[in-house]
């Protein structure tokens, strides 16, 4: 038998068996997602942690020597090589660490 508490105190009025059962089941509903919640919010925590720790963006070298008398206007970076694009209307490809020129790739412009 169960009983139920009213504003004036206990009622020993006993709880249909079927009201009973579905308190029961709400009651686990809840636990079950506080639970779900809380283990939710650590899950966002602990990526945040991993992703804030991770280094941010690409490699870029401390310096790159351009050819003499080159300046640079652009530059890109690809997966194995970097990219300059110069005032003289060329590419210079250098590789990753940006110590060796690879190639020297001219600009075309027009036909």
């Amino acid at each position: 038998m169960v009983t139920r508490m009213t504003e004036t105190g206990m009622d020993d009025d006993p709880i249909p068996e079927a009201e009973a059962r579905n308190l029961r089941f709400l009651r686990r509903l809840v636990t079950v997602l506080t639970a779900t919640m809380i283990l939710g919010v650590l899950a966002i925590v602990i990526l945040l942690v991993i992703r804030l720790q991770a280094p941010s963006g690409p490699y870029v070298p401390d310096a790159i020597v351009l050819p003499e008398g080159v300046t640079a206007t652009a530059y890109t970076q690809g997966t194995g090589w970097i990219a300059i694009v110069t005032d003289a209307d060329e590419i210079l490809i250098y590789d990753p660490d940006g110590h060796d020129l690879i190639r020297r790739i001219p600009i075309v412009i027009g036909n």
